[in-house]
This record gives structure tokens, sequence and C-alpha cells, in this order.
């Protein structure tokens, strides 16, 4: 039956429900602009979300040359025809008229308009410069998330091997490096073990820092309907703040922030203890299980309790249901991966499913996840720090293979030391050895740690910035040469979500202006520098997305993320296909380690393991020695407390964080109507007993500090656990008037003002999640309320007084379309009913 439902409202849409190891049923919701009918749409374009990792599949409406709308692909695997509220709406950013349509250069202090010709000249001019006068490590590359396969390759041969720099990251240092390390730590190679269908199956479902109903909205629908199924899921969440999930679920861990290891500590302990452990499993297929089990056997609930600030009792619980489950399925996400200990953390997840032997079958499965939705195409590229196709650097007959594949000498590849993190690379730049950074599809003035201290870097006259984007972002407005790119829709390419689907996205329509598809601006520095292999012909041999892929495939051949039985004929036909596909796996993998642990042998391992302490990589000497046949590492970790912990001065915790409505810096969802007015503005969020014993009411306009820096907004009273402050971190400046940076010496709204530069050892990944803080009011509220959205993790506590007034939609009418059998929405509440944003009196911005 057909329901028109308000997706800002109802971000989850109508339930249909399903039961244990029966398929997902579909339900295709499709929006389409005001005043388009089904019938007058023209084409329908495939193509797949680019606003997270869930990798839902769509179609894009097409009508008289222009987007018009969207629809889920009913077929597809990923989704089975839904879509979530950023998926709907965010389209139509595309359309905006501030988008870039031209280059532009500096002249004079101010960017101004130039040609193509002009705004490459000047690059390519600077790249040699810098070449001759200070060598390769001169230049360095910060990329996305969010870019498509065929250029992040085209990125990583020409950096690697044609600039010859060791200095190229994506944003997904950010976000998705300790998914990345945590699995070459356990498994010797990246690749997610598990996948979506999993759900289907799991009679338990762990939750680690993930805060899944808001970043992968559509495999939150499907746990939502598991849950309203018969022999539905059990969930256990670990979050500091009461997300979505963590009020369906069993068992909620809200532990102090930093604590990770502690408490997966002690989980360990309880499970080995009880011996709810597969023995077979574990002497079939780890090393490593007597020192995990030493280094955890004093690791009680009660010494968890004390550290983590949670109740023995609740940690037993949690043990007893992670140690009970028939098929365990754990996803994590960034409450892991943004902490000072985050790789270690994640490892241990890890270990939770080797001791029980939850791997490799249907239900039985990890998901270490990623934050955006190309974050996968970055690590299989190498335009990140790994070489392409889960090479090892430290591998010489890795490194003369790629070599073999680009017709290099193996010396032209920098392999000297690992590839440069963008944490470091911006410290290089700070200190002046990289002159020349080529960022693009990203935004560090505002989602980098310390923004004072990126601002000031991006800002020197001795550092040649180049960003490639949409908007004039708070970056590219600090830029020397800003080049206009095209996005999805508008190109043609392929990306890998987070369990490991592949899907096409075909050009829908022609991008604005002269914005070109990065590919095109790849391939045309290439060919202006005119980079070269050993025998003198050309180092990129190919001009097209479909000739860039079959360029890959032949990278990708025999490596862990094999595409070789991929076309895009293939990826046409319907749905998404999980890699490896070969000639052995014709139809794709649906899950790794289904037959042991087949990439950690020391001849073939993507990597040999760091010290989860200090980061310290190991040599093939060790892991041979530690690992000679080849099988999961069970490595051990102990407790650290946060580097940073509050004091009399800065007595919180901070944590930023996403929100359902946002992708990272807004560029392109604060240009959608529907998903702006949702979440206008920044917000922070504290406890109930915190807002009382300080004095401050809902909607009073705070200001919270750290040593770095400071930021203000409306307050949001919730039930986040007692000591902690929330702040959405998507806030900068571009749509305040105030440029890229706070206005007027006054503090600012962008989150990551007050973050700071710290990292994890073993990922790079910087610190989000421990930051000592203060708090105060600056101001009373005015009686609109904070603007936060009242669906989400930011719901306002009942003691805080806070109402709800009905959704605003921007002007234009959020309904969607779902073809489905409407039946629950949430607890207590049926499908149809209302579940507002915004808080009493807060009106649309």
């Amino acid at each position: 039956m057909d329901s028109s439902v308000d997706r800002i409202a109802q971000p989850w849409g109508a339930r249909t429900p399903y039961g244990r190891h029966d398929p997902w049923p579909a339900r295709v919701d499709t929006y389409l602009e005001e005043g388009v009918a089904p019938d007058e749409v023209q084409r329908w374009v495939q193509t797949a979300s680019i606003l997270h990792s869930d990798g839902d599949a769509m179609d894009v409406a097409v009508v008289d040359g222009r987007m018009a709308g969207v629809r889920g692909r009913a077929e597809d695997r990923v989704n089975h025809g839904r879509l979530g509220p950023k998926d709907l709406f965010a389209w139509q950013a595309n359309a905006s008229p501030d988008r870039l349509t031209r280059p532009l250069v500096r002249r004079e202090g101010r960017l101004v308009e130039c040609d193509w010709d002009t705004a490459m000249s000047r690059i390519v001019a600077r790249s040699r410069e810098l070449l001759d006068e200070r060598g390769p490590g001169s230049i360095g590359f910060y990329t996305s998330g969010q870019l498509f396969l065929e250029e992040y390759y085209t990125l990583a041969v020409s950096a690697r091997a044609g600039i010859g720099t060791n200095h190229l990251d994506g944003n997904t240092r950010l976000c998705t490096s300790t998914a990345a390390e945590a699995l070459k730590e356990t498994f010797g190679c990246d690749g997610q073990p598990g996948c979506y269908d999993d759900i289907d199956h799991a009679d338990v479902i762990a939750l680690f820092g993930h805060n899944i109903a808001e970043t992968q909205p559509v495999q939150w629908m499907r746990v939502l309907d598991r849950l309203a199924g018969g022999d539905p899921p059990r969930l256990m969440c670990v979050d500091p703040r009461p997300t979505r999930a963590a009020r369906r679920a069993a068992v909620h861990l809200a532990p102090r922030l930093g604590t990770n290891v502690a408490l997966l500590n002690a989980l360990l302990h309880e499970i080995i203890r009880t011996d709810r452990v597969d023995h077979d499993f574990i002497a079939a297929h780890t090393v490593g299980f007597e020192e995990l089990a030493a280094r955890v056997e004093k690791c009680t609930p009660a010494w968890a309790a004390e550290i983590c600030d949670v109740p023995a009792a609740r940690i037993g619980e949690a043990a007893e249901l992670l140690g009970t489950a028939d098929r365990l399925l754990s996803t994590v996400l960034q409450g892991v991966y943004q902490s000072h200990q985050a790789t270690a953390a994640a490892v241990q997840i890890n270990n939770l499913h080797l001791v029980r032997g939850m791997l490799g079958r249907p239900g039985a499965g990890v998901l270490q996840m990623n934050g955006q939705p190309t974050a996968q195409n970055t690590r299989e590229c190498g335009a990140n720090g790994d070489l392409p196709g889960f090479r090892n650097w430290q591998n010489d007959s890795h490194v003369a293979d790629l070599a073999r594949v680009w017709n290099v000498d193996p010396k032209t590849i920098p392999h000297y030391a690992p590839p440069t993190h963008a944490m470091q690379m911006f410290r290089y730049a700070e200190q002046g050895s990289i002159r020349m950074l080529w960022i693009s599809g990203t935004n560090p003035a505002v989602s980098l740690p310390e923004l004072s201290r990126i601002r000031s870097i991006l800002g020197q006259d001795r550092l040649f910035v180049v960003v490639q984007d949409l908007f004039l972002t708070e970056t590219a407005q600090l830029a020397d040469v800003v080049l206009p790119a095209a996005t999805w829709g508008e190109k043609t390419g392929t990306f890998t979500n987070a369990d490991r689907t592949v899907h096409l996205s075909d050009k829908a329509v022609p991008p604005p202006g002269e914005a070109k598809p990065d590919l095109d601006i790849f391939l045309d520095y290439a060919a202006r520098m005119d980079f070269r292999d050993k025998d003198g012909g050309p180092l990129v041999t190919w001009h097209d997305p479909e000739s860039a892929f079959e360029a890959w495939k032949r990278c990708s051949a025999g490596r862990p993320c094999d595409y070789t039985g991929l076309t895009y004929g293939k990826l046409r036909a319907g749905s998404g296909i999980q890699w490896p596909c070969n000639e052995q796996a014709p139809d794709g993998t649906e899950r790794l380690y289904t037959d042991g642990i087949s990439w950690a042998h020391p001849d073939v391992c993507e990597s040999y393991g760091k010290d989860l302490m200090t980061g310290a990589a190991q040599e093939v000497v060790e892991y041979r020695s530690l690992n000679p046949d080849g099988k999961a590492v069970l490595k051990a970790a102990d407790y650290l407390p946060p580097h940073e912990l509050p004091d009399e001065r800065y007595p919180f915790q901070l944590t930023t964080g996403r929100t359902l409505y946002h992708f990272h810096t807004r560029t392109k969802t604060a240009r959608a109507p529907q998903l702006n007015a949702a979440a206008p503005d920044v917000w922070v969020e504290a406890s109930v007993a915190d807002a009382a014993a300080l004095g401050l009411g809902e909607g009073d306009v705070v200001e919270v500090s750290t040593p770095r820096g400071a930021l203000r907004g409306r307050l949001r009273i919730t039930d986040i656990r007692p000591g902690l402050l929330f702040v959405p971190f998507h806030y900068g400046y571009w749509d305040t008037g105030a440029g890229h940076a706070p206005g007027g010496g006054t503090p600012g709204r962008a989150a990551n003002e007050t973050t700071v530069t710290d990292w994890d050892p073993a990922s790079k990944q910087p610190l989000f999640k421990t930051v000592a803080a203060a708090l105060r009011l600056v101001e009373r509220g005015d009686g609109t309320g904070a603007p936060a959205p009242t669906t989400t993790a930011s719901a306002p506590a009942a003691a805080s007084g806070a109402g709800a007034v009905p959704a605003t939609t921007g002007g234009r009418s959020a309904l969607v379309t779902q073809s489905a059998d409407p039946t629950w929405d949430s607890p207590g509440r049926r499908a149809g009913e209302r579940h507002h944003p915004h808080p009493a009196g807060s009106p649309p911005r």
C-alpha cells in the first residue's frame, strides 16, 4: 500500500517487518520536486548515495535536462529500495546558484575568475618549480571520501609515480583510518569481514560507538524491521548519548569518554572467565590467545566500572549477551575511532568475534564501518596511507609488483617510510617542508582539529594551496587556485560502500558552467606534467571513467580487493556487487574469511602490524615469528587514560559528532531546504543534572571553551551522561557572512575551534571525542529554543520541559512516497503520527 510520509519528521519511514533468516522486504522511497508527476520523468539514471557509507542504490529523475528527484532501487542488495533523508533531499544542492562554474586564481590578494588554461598553467608551473628546487617531498595531496574510484586511482598514480611524493592522504583519515588499521592488525589486510545481510540473521547486534540511526539510516531501517518482526535481535549499544539505538537496546552502556579499552577488556575477561569461547576456532585460525587471556585476567567488571563510570552489573549483562549470542554482528564507528586508543579498542572488538568464533557465517560478522561514501575506494586505490591494491609498503615484492603494473622502476614509488598521514602533512606544511598542497573534495578549514592552527597554515604565503570543490568553501577562500568540480549525478564512475558493495553512478545531467569531473582535472594535470613510464610512454594511459576502471582492475588483480570480474555493463544490471569479484567469485563475495584468514600470511599481508601503544611499525621478522602460517592475530592492549582530562578550569568532557540531517561541513546538505530547516544552526547538548547545577535552561546561549578555542550555540538539555557535552561538527562560516573564520574576534560556531591536535598512535586518526571543556552562560534564551532535531539522539530530556512543534520543511514539501506496508514507525507510535525535529517555539530558519 502507498503512503505519503514526512521524512523529516519520520526519518526512517514506515515499517516492513520480517523474521530472522527471511529476506528483507522491498520498500521503494521516491521524492520528486514539487510540480513534477511520475509520468513526467523523461529518464531515470542509476546511481547510489554520496552522503554516507551505506551505498543506498537509487535512480535520479531527469526532466528537461535537470535533476527533478530520486527513487530507491528495489532490487539492490543494500537498501531494497529505501532512502534516507539525505538521499531524498540533498540532490537539490547540485542546482544551487552559488556553484563554482569557472576557475579562480588569487591576484593581489583576491580570488578572481579565469579560464582553465590559466589556472592549470599556474598549478603546473608551481609544481615544476618545486620539483626542481625542493624535490617531490615539497608537494602534498589531501583528498576526500566522496570522489569516485577512477579518480582516486588516477590521483594515486600521478602522486606516487608521477610526482614521486609520499604525501597523499584523504579526509578518510578523520573517519575511517582506524577501521582500516584495525582490520590490518587483526586480519593482516583491509576489507570488511561481514556484510549488511548479516542483520537479517543475527540474534545479537552490538553497536560500539556507532550511532547507526543517524550515520547509516537505511541499515537502521533494516534493524527496526527486524525488531518489528518475528524472533527479533537483541541490541547492545555502547554510546554516551541516548541514541535511537540506545533507547531500543537490551543493554545500553554509556561509559566515560576515553575508556573504551577498559570496557572491552572487561567484556573479554568475562567471556573468557565463563569459557564462552570457541576453542576449536581459536586453535585453527588465530594466534595470541594465551597472551590476550593473561592481559585481561584482572580486568574484572568491577575494575572497569571504576574507570568507565558504568555499573559493574551492567557490564556483566553486556558480557552475558555477547557470550550467549548464537550469531553476533558487531558494528563500530566514530565513538571508537576518534579516541586516543582508537585502534586498540577496535582490535578488541575483533578479538570478541575471534574468541567466540563469530566470523564467516550469516549473522556472525564484524563491520568496522566507514563514515564516507567512498572511503573504501580511498583505501583500495592508495589515495590514503596505503599502496594501491592493499599492497604492503614494507614488502619489496609488493612494491615491485605495483611498479610492474605501472611500468616504472620500483625506486620511483616512495616506500622508504609509511605514506604520510594527513595530520603529519599539515605539520610539514606548518614547518615549511611541504610548499604545495592540493585539496580535493574536502574542507579542512572546518573539519580538521584546532581550526585556528589550520587557518594559519593554509593562509601562509609560502604555501601554494589548490582547492578543487563545488562551492567556495571556507578552505577554498584561503586557496591560491580554485578549480570548479563536477559532482555525483554530473559524472560517471564507481564507488564502494562499507560492506564492499560496488555501485556504478552514471552521469544524469551536465555540470554547471565550466565545472569538470575530478577525473578530467587529474588527467589534465598528468598530461600537462608529462608524467612518463620507464619506457618513455605516458604514465597515465586511460582517458575516461571506463578505461580508468579497466586500468584499476589490472592493479587489483590477485589482491584482496579484486575487481577483475566486474565491468560497467555488469554493474548496470541492477544491484551492486561485492568484491572480491573475479573468476573464482564471478557474482561477488558476501563474506570474507569463510575458509580461514586467507590474507594474513607474511608473504601477502598488507601490513606487518604496529605496536598499539606507540604506533611503531613491526618488521617482517617480528610478524613472521609471531604468525608464520598466516592466522588472525588476537592482539591485546592495556588501558591508558585520555591525554586530556577534566580539571577545575575545564570540568567537562566534550565530544563532537554528526546529526542525521547533515553531512560533513554542510556544503551540500545546507543547500537542501528540508535538511537545513531540520537542523539550521549549531547547538550544545548537556545533561539535565549539569544544566540544573549551572542554572541553565533550554535554548540559552552558552559558550563551550577548551585550551584551543571556543564556540557558542544554544543549549539543548538531553539525557546525555552527566559531565559530557556534545556539539555537532557540521557548522562552519560560509553561510554566516563571516567568510572562513569567526567574525570580530568572538567565539565561532565550528566545533573544531575547540578540538585538539592529537591522534591515535596506530591509525593516526585525530581525536574528536576526548577533550576537556568548560561551559558558561552567555545570555538567556529568547524562547526560540535550540535549533536541534528532536527525532534523533538530540531529543530533549523529558525533565527539560522542551516540547515539540510541527516540522519545518523550508517551504518545500518533505513528503515522500513509500511503496510498502506501513506498520510501526518506532515504539508506541504508528506510522503517520508525527515526531517533529524542532523544540517548542523554534521557528524555521
